[in-house]
């Protein structure tokens, strides 16, 4: 196997941000890594996802070009597929919920398999469960964060605790969907690495997010089971971040500082990467547009004005040159 640029530049990348807040809390720059980075960071997010949304939403979309693999809406008595060939608005939202919320087209991915000389198609799903393992495990873990930043906790986050750290393995309670998390994550970097196709094609921005995004998870969890922080010093970090009065409390150990500097560093990189996917897939005209052109006339909005040089105008610019070539002339004097 060759040397994998991609993934190690990515990786040391990530390995000097995990180092830059170890430095900093050394250097004493608590202030700096607590409360000033974060602040940037939420603006610079905030800032970005706003500026690529309006960009996107400015492209001009002239032609209806939704991706369909079904029956388009024709004549009354043949059916139509509703979900690969929406006509509606309301057969519109059916397909983006479920793409959405389940990943309905990664569901149906396949792979080629050759049979000799013969090539066919066969379901891929790991691949979905993959993904739709890591987005949900996410979501629960950015949910349950909500209690650092509220009080009293809101009784969902609280439910959702509940449920996460149901099976009482550890003290404290093991939550699975950090376990779920970082298995998900190191299935698709294996996923990369492995495959030579997609090792071949992978950048160093297909590496960054997912060494990122592990990082994230794994200082979480050896925070809250191996290096111990002050809980109550954090939480009182992060209300005055959320109540815009910040304040440093005393008792609030190096990795909180990392863990914390690494999700700043997520927050801020995401309007800018591939991550984008979030807002992006709303914007996404093969998934947004209703499969009408049979029935609906769309008139390019955006056409410019086009100045019309008739046949006649130009018998009339060229006629003496014409004539002289002795091509006859449909309007004769």
């Amino acid at each position: 196997m060759s040397f994998n640029f991609s993934f190690y530049s990515a990786l040391f990348i990530v390995i000097a941000l995990i180092l830059i807040p170890i430095i900093g809390v050394a250097s004493h720059l608590q202030v700096l890594f607590g409360i000033v980075i974060p602040y940037l960071a939420f603006i610079i997010f905030l800032a970005g996802m706003i500026y690529q949304v309006v960009k996107w939403a400015k492209c001009p979309v002239p032609f209806r070009i939704p991706t369909t693999c079904g029956q388009e809406k024709s004549l009354p008595w043949i059916k139509y597929s509703r979900l690969e060939s929406p006509f509606t608005t309301f057969d519109v939202i059916g397909r983006m919920v479920l793409e959405v919320l389940f990943f309905r087209s990664l569901f149906r991915n396949t792979k080629t398999v050759r049979h000799g000389e013969r090539l066919s198609f066969v379901s891929a799903k790991w691949l979905w469960l993959g993904a739709i393992a890591f987005h949900y495990s996410f979501l629960v873990v950015l949910i349950r964060h909500l209690r650092f930043f509220t009080e009293p906790t809101p009784f969902f986050v609280r439910l959702i605790e509940k449920i996460d750290g149901l099976f009482q393995i550890t003290i404290p309670a093991l939550y699975l969907s950090g376990i779920v998390l970082v298995a998900a994550l190191l299935f698709l970097l294996a996923r990369r690495v492995v495959d030579p196709k997609l090792r071949y094609i992978s950048l160093p921005a297909d590496y960054f997010p997912l060494f990122l995004i592990i990082s994230i998870a794994l200082s979480g969890i050896l925070m809250r089971y191996i290096f111990k922080t002050n809980i109550v010093a954090v939480k009182e970090l992060t209300m005055g971040l959320a109540t815009f009065h910040p304040r440093l409390p005393e008792g609030i150990s190096a990795i909180f500082y990392v863990h914390i500097f690494l999700v700043s560093v997520l927050f801020a990189y995401f309007p800018f990467s591939k991550l984008t996917h979030m807002a992006g897939v709303f914007l996404s005209p093969t998934r947004n547009l209703a499969n009408n052109n049979r029935a609906v006339r769309h008139i390019n909005p955006w056409n410019p004005p086009v100045v019309i040089h008739t046949y006649e105008e130009w018998e009339e610019e060229f006629k003496d040159k014409i004539k002289a070539a002795g091509i006859p002339l449909d309007k004769e004097e």
